[in-house]
């Protein structure tokens, strides 16, 4: 059985760890192969190697490191089908959705492509007689990176091409659910001329996450995860003087009103809430139908749901692959059940499902639940599965006091023909990112990504602006060039508090 090593100061390597993990074909339910589990020391050895090569990268011009980034960018590209098949063996999401998650972690390489732009400083001529001031932004240090299993590319991909692009060093800790892209990420750094040191991947679980969160030798850390796991990452990397993003869960919400075409909306709705097994951030939850517009939504979805092809993730036929584990599974199956018992309406129910010739692999179909109020556990806990459950209220203005009552706010989607109360809808909600007719409303990457509430702990949102301004600081210089012969008027010394003249 193959062991997946770290992958420090430019090299694979088994460290010193002795740990090892399972890493799963979620399709088979077989074990695939072992991933090595980082100790102290490794993450030592790892944020050692990210420390020294900082000390010549943060020298490294701009346009070097945006020569690395198109290079990279390119790597991307040319192996994008090795990799979307490398993720879908160990996630189990279908190879096509891989694709799309690649493609989207690819355009914030494209973003880093441009920093030299986005790190322009400012100045401001004679701003006292003979003074002038600029400023300019500057590298932090070694940052690290904690990711989840969902996006084993996109992601991580949020994180270090910004990273790395403003001069910082990095370290990852990846998901051990599906490790290998981490690594295949890291070679196609090194093969675009990346320096050994500035990109580093360390496996493992706890103990590699508590020692990144302790190292007074990281700056900052970045997460994407759970809302007890982001509170818990933000409060003891903030305790060592880091700064931190932590980004937390969801429960997204999605409106239809009665003027929406429902076909349209289905549609989005199916793919926002089934797609990747419902095992992402931004997936759809909750659909909220308003007014009349509950029995025809629900009929559709309800047809919609049953049509969809359930596989391996290899099959060009499969529209939706198994959950990642074995206990995701178990908890997506008790969701259900426990949603029937306090109420729901289970209008498809995906419990049983099976795939013939994968009888042994994470399997759950697509399930849709009916008239799910606030206080059932299907409403209230972020399931993280193929499960959308169907709340209904009476108008608009219920719909929204429905969203701001959750104490998630990531993302929120309104399907409707009217601006009016689109205008409203998103003036209103508090929730940090909205689609009017979009479904999953995730910013392109020259804007931020980050929730309200529950779904962002702290105030960092993650890439785009909001991440060049993380990974760097800004230092701002006041500057005199005083005349040779200067009166003796401006050589006396005064102990007053200097002012602008």
């Amino acid at each position: 059985m193959s062991t997946i090593e770290h992958w420090i100061n430019g090299t694979a390597t088994s460290a010193g760890s002795t740990r090892t993990g399972p890493v799963f074909n979620p399709a088979t339910g077989a074990q695939q192969s072992e991933v090595l589990l980082a100790d102290a020391a490794d993450v030592d050895t790892a944020v050692s190697a990210a420390s020294k090569a900082f000390e010549t990268w943060a020298d490294s011009s701009l346009t070097q490191r945006q020569r690395i980034m198109f290079r990279f960018r390119e790597l991307l590209v040319q192996h994008e089908d090795e990799l979307a098949k490398l993720i879908s063996s160990e996630h189990g999401k279908v190879v096509e959705d891989a694709r799309g998650e690649i493609v989207r972690g690819r355009e914030v390489v494209e973003y880093a492509c441009g920093i030299a732009d986005a790190l322009k400083g400012s100045f401001s001529d004679q701003v006292s007689s003979g003074i002038d001031v600029h400023n300019f932004r500057q590298p932090l240090g070694v940052c690290a990176g904690i990711t989840p299993f969902n996006f084993p590319i996109m992601v991580p991909c949020w994180m270090h091409p910004i990273a790395i692009a403003t001069g910082n060093t990095f370290v990852l800790k990846p998901s051990e659910r599906d490790p290998s892209a981490s690594n295949f990420v890291a070679k196609l750094y090194a093969e675009a001329g990346l320096p050994d040191g500035v990109f580093n991947v360390v496996h493992g679980d706890k103990t590699a996450v508590d020692t990144l969160l302790d190292h007074p030798d990281i700056a900052a850390v970045s997460f994407v995860g759970s809302t007890p796991i982001a509170r818990y990452v933000h409060e003891k990397a903030t305790a060592s003087g880091k700064r931190v993003q932590a980004l937390g869960g969801a429960k997204n919400h999605a409106v239809v009103l009665p003027d929406a075409d429902l076909e349209f909306a289905a549609n989005h709705l199916t793919a926002a809430a089934f797609g990747s097994a419902g095992q992402r951030c931004m997936a759809v939850s909750v659909g909220v139908a308003v007014g009349e517009a509950g029995d025809a939504l629900v009929d559709v979805l309800k047809d919609k749901a049953n049509d969809i092809t359930v596989g391996p993730g290899d099959d060009p036929a499969s529209e939706m692959g198994p959950l990642v584990t074995r206990d995701a599974r178990q908890r997506v199956i008790d969701a259900v059940a426990t949603g029937q018992t306090q109420g729901a309406d289970v209008v498809v129910d995906g419990r049983d499902l099976t795939v013939n010739g994968y009888e042994d692999g994470f399997w759950v179909g697509p399930s849709l639940l009916d008239r799910v109020t606030p206080d059932m556990a299907a409403y209230q806990d972020e399931i993280f599965g193929p499960v959308l459950a169907v709340a209904r209220v009476e108008t608009v203005d219920e719909a929204i006091a429905l969203i701001n009552n959750n104490p998630y706010g990531n993302g929120t989607a309104l399907f409707t023909s009217s601006g009016a109360a689109a205008r409203k809808f998103q003036r209103e909600v508090h929730v940090g990112m909205i689609g009017i007719n979009v479904p999953i409303p995730v910013p392109m990457s020259y804007y931020s990504f980050g929730g309200w509430k529950d779904s962002l702990i702290g105030d960092s949102p993650i890439h785009g602006p909001d991440g060049v301004r993380f990974y760097t600081r800004t230092k701002t210089v006041t500057t005199r060039w005083p005349d040779v012969q200067r009166s003796a008027k401006d050589a006396a010394t005064a102990l007053h508090f200097p002012t602008t003249s």
